[in-house]
């Protein structure tokens, strides 16, 4: 067992584990095309080619899932930053490098298949999509920074630790979205997304499995770092808050899918509160992170609570409104 090892080293000890599961993924995934998951027959031209440009009434989707999916196509729109801290992190050298690439290529396709159905069916409106999108690739990305905007230390552990929660948030998103949408295709497209983003995210958990048994201590100070700090790669998206808070409200993602779903059976994976092999700094940290969950239970509840009363004063908001039309319409 080592401690305080150099990235350089890490990679190194952890290689054939890579090859291992870089191996077994190859084995699992399942090829698929995005132009497969794309009702083209319900296309048409834009005015430039002498069609009709977007209207809202257009869209058959609630807001909910327009929304929820416009949010989750910017964060795959932002790939380009991701490879690059990936492979910075990571190297580009044997089958790190080999796993880097195919990870990137398997993500690339969630960008082409979501902007292709959205703009087939005329969901939002593609010109201000494509503006986002420029804004938010530009903005860039990088998982090192807490939640006031500053960088904190990278090292390996970090970014493999940090990618497995981000890979199981995005799986259960891209799931939930194509629930809300409740339109076929959309679900469909959806659940290929959200089975490519599992398989990515089984890759990462168990390669920083290998890591806490390679050197724990080290180990648990990025995954303190990482859940101290957690933060999706859509929050550079304009009017992050806002969306945010439809999507959690609509139950896409909202603070008890991240305790359940995301943060716990992770946690539960590495046997992160049975361990005996974390000393010194790395025991305190691994004892405060049972103090983080028990604060992610409290704003759970907090939201749970808020989200009902929201849900309430809408529905009373949607009885006047009801009765005011049902008195005009009377003679």
């Amino acid at each position: 067992m080592h401690e305080n090892l150099t990235d350089l080293h890490l990679l190194h000890e952890l290689e054939p584990v890579v090859e291992k599961y870089l191996n077994r993924h190859l084995s699992m995934c399942k090829d698929w095309n995005p132009h497969d998951y794309i009702p083209w027959k319900e296309g048409k031209n834009y005015y430039a080619l002498g069609g009709q440009d977007w209207d809202p009434e257009q869209s058959q989707l609630s807001e909910v899932a327009t929304v929820a999916m416009v949010q989750n196509l910017l964060t795959e729109d932002n790939l380009p930053s991701y490879h690059r801290e990936i492979a910075m992190n990571l190297g580009m050298d044997g089958a790190w490098g080999q796993w880097v690439n195919r990870w990137t290529a398997e993500e690339n396709r969630h960008g082409i298949a979501l902007r292709d159905y959205l703009v087939v069916t005329r969901a939002c409106d593609p010109v201000q999509l494509e503006q986002l999108r420029l804004e938010q690739v530009t903005r860039g990305f990088s998982p090192g920074q807490n939640q006031q905007g500053d960088l904190f230390a990278e090292s390996l552990f970090d970014s493999v630790i940090y990618v497995t929660f981000q890979e199981l948030a995005t799986r259960v998103s891209h799931r939930n979205t194509g629930k809300a949408c409740n339109e076929e295709i959309a679900d469909q497209l959806l659940a290929r997304v959200s089975a490519d983003e599992n398989l990515h995210m089984i890759f990462y958990r168990d390669v920083s499995e290998a890591g806490f048994e390679i050197a724990p201590d080290q180990a648990m100070h990025s995954l303190h770092r990482v859940l101290r700090n957690f933060k999706m790669p859509g929050y550079t998206v304009p009017e992050f808050r806002r969306k945010a808070v439809i999507i959690a409200v609509g139950g896409v993602y909202d603070p008890r899918i991240h305790l359940d779903d995301v943060v716990m059976p992770v946690l539960k994976k590495w046997r992160i509160f049975e361990r005996e092999d974390f000393t010194g700094e790395a025991a305190r940290m691994r004892d405060d992170l049972g103090k983080l969950v028990e604060e992610l239970e409290e704003a759970s509840q907090k939201f749970e609570e808020s989200k009902q009363r929201r849900l309430e004063r809408e529905a009373r908001k949607a009885e006047k409104l009801t009765a005011k039309r049902v008195l005009a319409s009377t003679p």
